[in-house]
């Protein structure tokens, strides 16, 4: 479908499922190479890398874990600017290389929480991975080593990322059509 309407917005495709996974296909072999002696755990943030991690998770090859954790900083179409832990992590990570798997970094508020969080339990080295990056609305420093695709700082949806909870299941990413 090129247009859709969820809700009360109509969004046009922006980015196919294709080249989406020919971006996860690449971002795994780095992963794969990169931690092939690291044993790491994959730590998904829910609910938006749910698809995103799941296909990422089919092509690593190299022994690991994986677990979710669930935080919250949207509501409607924008951040509140206030990360809330929902779900927290279950499992130790003293002294593991921790990779926390992200749909979207858009102002980088709750990944910041996230990384500092995950400090205080003493794993060896976190590393980012993020399926989209809009690095125009980055307002924290944060070093994130893989990234799928950058994106300019429109608000999308589909392939995980929602609006109001609706657009997650599309396989394809769908961008805001202006409004008038």
């Amino acid at each position: 479908m090129e247009k859709i309407h969820v809700k009360d917005k109509d969004f046009t495709i922006s980015i196919k499922e294709e080249v989406i996974l020919k971006e996860v296909d690449r971002l795994a072999s780095e992963l794969n190479r990169d931690l092939a002696d690291k044993e790491p755990l994959f730590l998904g943030v829910l609910n938006g890398s749910f698809m995103f991690m799941s296909d990422l998770m089919k092509r690593i090859t190299i022994p690991c874990q994986l677990q979710f954790m669930k935080v919250a900083s949207y509501t409607g179409m924008g951040s509140t600017g206030k990360v809330t832990d929902l779900i927290g992590i279950d499992g130790d990570v003293k002294g593991r290389t921790v990779v926390i798997i992200e749909d979207i970094i858009d102002t980088g508020t709750t990944m910041k929480h996230l990384v500092e969080k995950l400090e205080k339990l003493g794993p060896k080295e976190i590393l980012i991975c993020t399926f989209l990056m809009k690095p125009g609305s980055l307002k924290v420093d944060l070093d994130v080593k893989y990234v799928a695709m950058s994106i300019p700082n429109d608000f999308i949806l589909g392939y995980g990322l929602d609006y109001d909870g609706y657009g997650r299941n599309y396989p394809d990413i769908y961008t805001l059509v202006n409004e008038k």
